[in-house]
């Protein structure tokens, strides 16, 4: 067996702790090559790998990506069960590797929908990765910004009627704890790849203060050298968060 990677995350100057990837493009990629829609989608598979494997190299301690939302049940029948056969393959064939490279998962969303054999697949892959430190990759799965702070309300609802949350200690520092991400910092750049310019319902309560690069790389084209481009110029920013510059 291979040894470990050395659980150490490169300190880069500047580089953000945090980046959540929008990953859109992967059904143009492979109509412009006269192929099916689900032929991007492996490939962009293959290019999450690339990118996973390079954070520790631009001192990306966090990567969170966007694999399928809420809304990406309104495609053809024939999409979905081919993106959920893909997600079981890719967790069934990347554990191994997850796990030698210092790679913790976790999973995002609400797994109600999802298969049971797709759900038991997920909870193994991140009890395989748990003690993984180098690099931290959540996979938004069935997920939606909007979906996800109203299960959030809920629980946090619940509490309230049970006792154990008194309605006037309620802030915006309460509901982050009943988030999905609530292990997670808040991402400080968010990159969508295809052109497209919106967030699309992710992480609409936890990149407040991020910032945001729209490219028009298609996802599986999308290469560990525009990535780390990308970083550098997050140093470049002013971040202020309301305040002005000193």
């Amino acid at each position: 067996m291979p040894a470990a990677t050395d659980q150490t995350t490169q300190l880069v100057p500047g580089a953000p702790r945090h980046v959540a990837i929008i990953m859109d493009g992967n059904g143009r990629w492979a109509t412009q090559r006269g192929r099916p829609r689900l032929f991007g989608h492996h490939a962009g598979a293959k290019r999450v790998r690339e990118i996973v494997e390079a954070c520790p190299d631009f001192g990306v301690e966090y990567l969170t990506i966007f694999a399928f939302s809420t809304e990406n049940w309104k495609r053809t029948q024939v999409e979905v069960a081919g993106l959920m056969s893909l997600f079981r393959r890719y967790i069934t064939k990347e554990t191994r590797a997850l796990k030698v490279k210092g790679v913790r998962v976790r999973f995002i969303g609400d797994r109600v929908r999802l298969d049971a054999k797709l759900v038991k697949l997920m909870n193994m892959l991140e009890a395989e990765t748990a003690e993984n430190t180098l690099t931290h990759l959540t996979i938004a799965l069935n997920y939606g910004g909007r979906d996800e702070v109203a299960r959030a309300t809920q629980r946090l609802a619940q509490d309230v009627a049970s006792g154990l949350l008194h309605p006037d200690d309620v802030d915006e520092e309460t509901l982050p704890r009943y988030l999905d991400t609530h292990v997670l910092p808040d991402p400080d750049l968010v990159i969508r790849t295809s052109g497209e310019a919106r967030i699309s319902n992710f992480l609409l309560w936890q990149s407040a203060y991020a910032e945001y690069e729209f490219i028009d790389t298609l996802w599986p084209d999308f290469t560990k050298a525009e990535f780390g481009h990308l970083c550098a110029a997050y140093g470049n920013r002013d971040r202020r968060f309301g305040a002005v510059s000193s």
